[in-house]
C-alpha cells in the first residue's frame, strides 16, 4: 500500500464524506455503541466542504478516511478558561472500513497537529462520546490527555481530550 495523502475535500466530494460517515455510523451500530446514530448532518459538512475546514485521506486514489478541523470550540464544552482560540479542534472524524487497522487515524491526527501547529496554535482538541471508552484509549494512544467529562444531559459527547502541537 502507499502512502496516505489527506487533501482539503471539495464541494463535490459530498457524497464521499457522507458515506465515510454513514459507514462509520452503522459499523459503530454492530458494535452495540450508538454513537452517531443519526444521519450525517450534510448541511454542517456542506458548510465544512465550503470553508475549506473538511478533509479527505487516500490511500492508492481511495478515499480512506475523513476529518474536519477548524477553530470551532463548542461553547458547551470549552470555556474562556481554556482559551479556546489556542486551539484547532478536530470534528467528525471517520475511516473506512476498508482501511481499519492502517494507520488512516493516526495520520489523520498527525496531520491535524501540523495543521494546528502551522497555524501557530499550541493544542489539538477534540470532544469525543462520553461513554465510548475504547474511543478514549484510542485517544490517549495518539497522544492526547483527557482534560474533563462534561456532562451535559442533552449532549452524549463530552470527554474533552487535547494534545500538544509543540515538537518534543
Amino acid at each position: 500500500m502507499s502512502a496516505i495523502q489527506v487533501r482539503a475535500a471539495r464541494p463535490d466530494e459530498l457524497d464521499t464524506v457522507e458515506a465515510l460517515l454513514t459507514e462509520a455510523s452503522r459499523w459503530l451500530a454492530s458494535r452495540g455503541i450508538d454513537q452517531w446514530q443519526y444521519p450525517p448532518h450534510r448541511d454542517r459538512i456542506t458548510r465544512a466542504l465550503r470553508r475549506g475546514v473538511c478533509f479527505l485521506a487516500f490511500q492508492d486514489g481511495e478515499p480512506v478516511g475523513t476529518v474536519q478541523v477548524d477553530d470551532f470550540a463548542d461553547p458547551e464544552f470549552w470555556t474562556p478558561a481554556d482559551q479556546p482560540d489556542t486551539a484547532l479542534y478536530v470534528h467528525r472524524m471517520a475511516v473506512a472500513r476498508k482501511a481499519s487497522g492502517a494507520g488512516v487515524g493516526e495520520v489523520l491526527l498527525e496531520w491535524a497537529a501540523e495543521r494546528a501547529r502551522s497555524k501557530g496554535k499550541a493544542w489539538l482538541r477534540l470532544d469525543a462520546w462520553k461513554d465510548n471508552p475504547g474511543l478514549h484509549r484510542y485517544y490517549r494512544r495518539a497522544g492526547f490527555d483527557l482534560l474533563r467529562i462534561v456532562d451535559l444531559p442533552h449532549r452524549r459527547s463530552g470527554a474533552l481530550f487535547q494534545r500538544s502541537t509543540s515538537v518534543e
